[in-house]
């Protein structure tokens, strides 16, 4: 019975050395040691699988299958298994659906540029001198894209620091109504055929008889009388342009 048992292990083991051999050359590794290189494996070791000197497990068997592009159960004798030649299974790649996009129009007001205006000094509570002189353009953001006569100011000083820095830029929406709490770029006429001052505060109120503004450094109310306000414009947004 034991002399029958091990004639049984030695026949496995020669068919997977067999199989193993088969698999190698197939795959196109000529001799064995060339295999053993692709591998990263000591030849001898691979040598003692191929020819039945020692036998190899199912861990081994995967190795040696994912290099030769066989299935592991095969190489381990199983008749079950696939037969040589035949590659390993790899999943297909999922199929693509067509695609579905529509071309449509250009999208209205992208890469619209708008003027920024503002001198490099402004005066004691931030103010400049809106004469229309333009210091640069810039992209509009999105949301003044479409806005007709869309605008950006620069802010000159801290006066309005820590909301607004020096420098920072002012986008301004001069369609939307303005409220208490909002910020707002004001233009106020002192002299008659003058270019206006623009400040840059927080809005309080704005009635017939006065304009009231809040500045934030220093602290202060900055009051107008109506009729030389030319405009009270809402920012939108603010940043680094």
């Amino acid at each position: 019975m034991i002399y029958v048992t091990r004639v049984a292990m030695l026949h496995v083991m020669n068919e997977k050395a067999e199989r193993l051999r088969q698999a190698r050359i197939t795959a196109g590794y000529r001799f064995a040691s060339d295999a053993a290189n692709a591998l990263g494996i000591v030849a001898s070791t691979y040598r003692a699988h191929e020819n039945g000197q020692n036998e190899f497990e199912f861990a081994e068997a995967k190795i040696y299958a994912r290099k030769f592009n066989v299935d592991p159960v095969w190489l381990m004798g199983d008749a079950a298994g696939a037969e040589i030649g035949i590659p390993i299974p790899t999943p297909k790649p999922r199929a693509v659906d067509p695609p579905n996009a529509t071309v449509i129009e250009k999208v209205v007001g992208q890469a619209r540029k708008i003027p920024v205006f503002g001198q490099a000094v402004g005066g004691v509570d931030g103010e400049f001198l809106m004469n229309g002189n333009v210091l640069y353009d810039v992209l509009a953001p999105p949301i003044l894209s479409d806005i007709s006569g869309a605008y950006a100011v620069s802010i000159s000083g801290d006066s309005m620091s820590p909301r607004y820095e020096d420098g920072e830029v002012c986008f301004v929406d001069p369609s939307r109504r303005v409220k208490r709490g909002d910020y707002v770029i004001a233009q106020i006429r002192l002299e008659e055929g003058g270019a206006p001052l623009a400040y840059v505060k927080k809005f309080i109120r704005h009635n017939s008889s006065e304009l009231v503004l809040e500045q934030f450094n220093p602290q202060k109310e900055l009051r107008f009388e109506a009729h030389t306000v030319h405009s009270v414009h809402y920012i939108a947004l603010a940043g680094n342009a």
